[in-house]
């Protein structure tokens, strides 16, 4: 077995160390400034060569696609505002052709119904005349009832009163004189 001789480990600072923040050490300003500088045009060549060539295209291509849909929208827009136009000049011929129609239709209902009521009329008249006969007729006999009646009714009245028999032309010359 070998020897076994503790070691120890210490933690220290290095004696070329003076202490503080390395960065704002002054005596490392020049080293710090030519890296940064190197960074710097680096950084700018990448961004300058790549990053800004392909920012460019991107927005190149978003204002084309923007351009397109605008022209786009403008000529849906043309289109739809012609549809319009088409569909209210079809409406309103349409509504001229219904009002028409409908005139029409009016025109030809008033005259169907001017020729019935005339034959209406026509047939009222003609059962009015039929009817005014009738009663003509009819009153016609009932006069000549009553003057019979009547024409009897003084022969027996005279009959009864005086005794005497009256002729019945006698008789309806005096009825008729009333």
């Amino acid at each position: 077995m070998a020897d076994a001789t503790p070691t120890t480990a210490t933690t220290g600072v290095p004696a070329e160390h003076k202490g503080g923040f390395p960065p704002f050490d002054t005596t490392t300003f020049p080293s710090q400034i030519f890296w940064l500088t190197v960074t710097f045009a680096f950084l700018f060549v990448v961004l300058w060569r790549v990053a800004g060539p392909r920012i460019n295209g991107v927005i190149t291509s978003r204002r084309g696609a923007i351009n397109a849909d605008i022209a786009a929208a403008q000529t849906a827009r043309g289109e739809a505002e012609g549809a319009a136009s088409a569909y209210q000049t079809a409406l309103h011929a349409a509504k001229s052709r219904a009002q028409g129609l409908a005139e029409e239709n009016r025109l030809t209902l008033n005259a169907e119904i001017a020729k019935a009521k005339a034959g209406a009329d026509e047939e009222a008249a003609n059962a009015m005349a039929a009817a005014h006969a009738r009663i003509q007729t009819t009153q016609d006999q009932a006069r000549g009832h009553v003057l019979k009646a009547a024409e009897e009714a003084a022969i027996a009245i005279v009959a009864r009163l005086t005794g005497e028999t009256v002729s019945s032309a006698d008789a309806a010359a005096a009825v008729r004189e009333l």
